[in-house]
C-alpha cells in the first residue's frame, strides 16, 4: 500500500497530462489522470486524493462548473484544488479561487513553480487535517473518558476501551490482553471483534510484539508481519502449519496499574486497512494513559466491595455448613413473606430435624455429627433450586423456604429428600451411618401464620408431629 501523496488531474490535453504525470512521478508522488475531466466525480469517490489539478477549458467538460460541484460536495470540502489554464490569470485567478480553489496556475507553466506550489498545498492540506484530526482526537477522548468514568467495572471499563479506539482507528480487531513479563501464557478481557469473549487464555509465544512489549515495557510497532524480524520464528511456524494469516500490521501497547506492568493493548491490521502508525500509536496511549485513573478507581473499588461482601457473607453463614445462619434466615424469611403477599403468590417453609441426632453424637463421636451435619446440608443444597433458601437454624435443625411452592409440591420435595437421606451412607473410613430425617410442612398464607415467628413455629410443630408419628417422615 503506497504512502504517497495521491494526486488526480483532469486535463484534456493529453500531452500536457503525460508530462504532468511523469513530472509528478519522477517527484515521489502518485497519479490518476482522467482525460478531459469527465468523470471525475466517480474518480473522488472511489478513491482519496491529496489534490486535484484541474484544466479549466475542456472541450466536453466546463472546468470551473466542475470545480462548483466539487467544492459544494461535503465529501471533497477538504479537497486542495490547483486550477490550470490558459485564460488571462486576471480572470481565471479571480473565478477559481471565488468557486473555491486553493490556487492557480497559468499554461504554459514552468515545472519548478509547479513542483513549488504542488507541495505547498500538500502541506497545507496535511497540515490542515492534521489539526482536524487532532481536534477529533480531542473530542474522542473527552467522550471515551466521560464513558468510561460513568462505569465502575473494571471489565466493563475493558470493553468501552477497546469499542472506542477500534472505531476511532477504523480497525478491526482491538483486544485488551493482561500478563507479566515472565509468563507463556495471557489472558484477553476485552476484545472488539468478539464483544461476548472474556478471559481467555492465549499462547504469548504467538505473539512477539505483546512479549516485548510486557518485558521492556515499550511500545512495540509492527508495520508488516510478513517481513519484520521479530516475527521470523512465527512465519516459519505458520508455514509448516499451512496457516494464512490476514494480520499485517500491529501494535502492542504495555500498560501500568500502581506502577505495575499488568497489560497491553493489542491493535491489529489487515491487508485492506491502512498499517498501523505513529499517529495510531499517540492516539493508543492517550486513550490508555487516561483510563488508568479509572481503572484504578474500579479495581479499588471492587476489592473493596469484594471485601465488604466477604464480611457479609461471613456474617450470615453458618460455619461448619455453608449455609445460611439463624440471623440471615430471620431476614429473608420477612423479605420472601412480603413478597409474597405483594405479588399474591405461596411460600413453603420445611423444618428438618436429623432424627436421632444425640445417639450418633454419642456412636461415632462429635467429629462424625460434624460430618453428617456437612453431608446433610450437601444433599439438601444439591436438591434446592437457586431460588431456594437454605439455613441451619440451630444444632441438628435446618429450614428450607421454597418461594412460589404450594403444599403439594413441598409434600413431593419433602418425600424425595427423606429417601435420598435414608438411602445414603453418612460414614467415613468404612464406618457406616445410617441418618433418616423428619420434615414439618408450613405453608403461607395460612390463617395460623401472622409473622415469620408465627410461620417457623407452625413448621416445627408439623416437624415434632412427624418425629412423634414415627420419625423418617413429613407432617403438614
Amino acid at each position: 500500500m503506497s504512502l504517497a501523496p495521491k494526486i488526480i488531474v483532469a486535463d484534456d490535453d493529453q500531452a500536457l497530462t503525460r508530462t504532468l504525470s511523469w513530472i509528478l512521478k519522477d517527484n515521489g508522488y502518485e497519479v490518476v489522470t482522467v482525460p478531459g475531466g469527465e468523470n471525475l466525480i466517480e474518480h473522488l469517490l472511489a478513491d482519496q486524493f491529496d489534490l486535484l489539478l484541474l484544466d479549466i477549458m475542456m472541450p466536453k467538460v466546463d472546468g470551473l462548473q466542475l470545480l462548483e460541484r466539487v467544492k459544494t460536495d461535503y465529501r471533497f470540502k477538504d479537497l486542495p484544488v490547483l486550477m490550470i489554464s490558459s485564460m488571462p490569470p486576471e480572470e481565471a485567478t479571480v473565478r477559481a479561487l471565488g468557486l473555491g480553489a486553493a490556487d492557480f496556475i497559468s499554461k504554459p507553466f514552468r515545472v519548478r513553480e509547479l513542483l513549488a506550489r504542488v507541495k505547498a498545498h500538500l502541506r497545507t492540506g496535511r497540515e490542515l487535517n492534521q489539526a482536524r484530526a487532532e481536534a477529533r482526537s480531542r473530542t474522542e477522548m473527552v467522550d471515551i473518558l466521560q464513558e468510561v468514568t460513568a462505569t465502575l467495572k473494571p471489565d466493563e471499563i475493558y470493553q468501552i476501551l477497546v469499542r472506542r479506539v477500534a472505531r476511532g482507528l477504523r480497525i478491526s480487531k482491538c483486544s485488551i490482553l493482561i500478563g507479566s513479563p515472565d509468563d507463556e501464557s495471557g489472558t484477553v478481557v476485552a476484545a472488539y471483534e468478539n464483544p461476548m469473549l472474556r478471559n481467555l487464555r492465549v499462547d504469548l509465544r504467538r505473539y512477539p510484539e505483546i512479549q516485548q512489549a510486557l518485558k521492556t515495557s515499550e511500545v512495540v510497532l509492527i508495520q508488516d508481519v510478513l517481513t519484520d524480524p521479530l516475527y521470523q520464528s512465527v512465519r516459519t511456524e505458520w508455514e509448516s502449519e499451512g496457516v494464512t494469516v490476514p494480520t499485517r500490521s500491529a501494535l502492542a501497547l504495555p500498560f501500568q496499574l500502581r506502577g505495575k506492568q499488568v497489560g497491553v493493548f493489542f491493535l491489529r491490521t489487515t491487508a485492506e486497512d491502512a498499517p498501523l502508525n505513529q499517529q495510531d500509536v499517540e492516539f493508543a496511549d492517550q486513550v490508555i494513559k487516561a483510563a488508568v485513573a479509572a481503572l484504578e478507581k474500579a479495581y479499588d473499588l471492587e476489592t473493596a466491595m469484594d471485601g465488604q461482601e466477604h464480611m457479609r457473607h461471613l456474617a450470615e453463614t453458618d460455619p461448619l455448613t455453608d449455609t445460611f445462619n439463624r440471623r440471615a434466615l430471620g431476614e429473608k424469611l420477612v423479605q420472601e413473606m412480603e413478597r409474597a403477599e405483594r405479588y399474591g403468590t405461596v411460600l413453603t417453609c420445611l423444618m428438618i430435624d436429623i432424627d436421632n441426632f444425640k445417639k450418633i453424637n454419642d456412636d461415632h463421636g462429635h467429629l462424625a455429627g460434624d460430618r453428617v451435619l456437612r453431608s446433610l446440608a450437601n444433599l439438601l443444597k444439591r436438591e434446592q433450586r437457586a431460588v431456594d433458601i437454605l439455613a441451619r437454624y440451630g444444632g441438628e435443625e435446618f429450614v428450607l423456604l421454597l418461594p412460589e411452592t404450594g403444599p403439594t409440591g413441598a409434600r413431593i420435595f419433602a418425600e424425595r429428600v427423606i429417601r435420598r437421606v435414608a438411602g445414603n451412607d453418612f460414614g467415613d473410613s468404612g464406618r457406616v451411618v445410617q441418618v433418616t430425617i423428619s420434615i414439618g410442612i408450613a405453608t403461607y398464607p395460612d390463617a395460623e401464620i401472622t409473622d415469620a415467628d408465627s410461620f417457623l413455629k407452625l413448621a416445627d410443630t408439623n416437624m415434632y408431629k412427624a418425629k412423634a408419628d414415627g420419625r423418617n417422615r413429613f407432617r403438614g
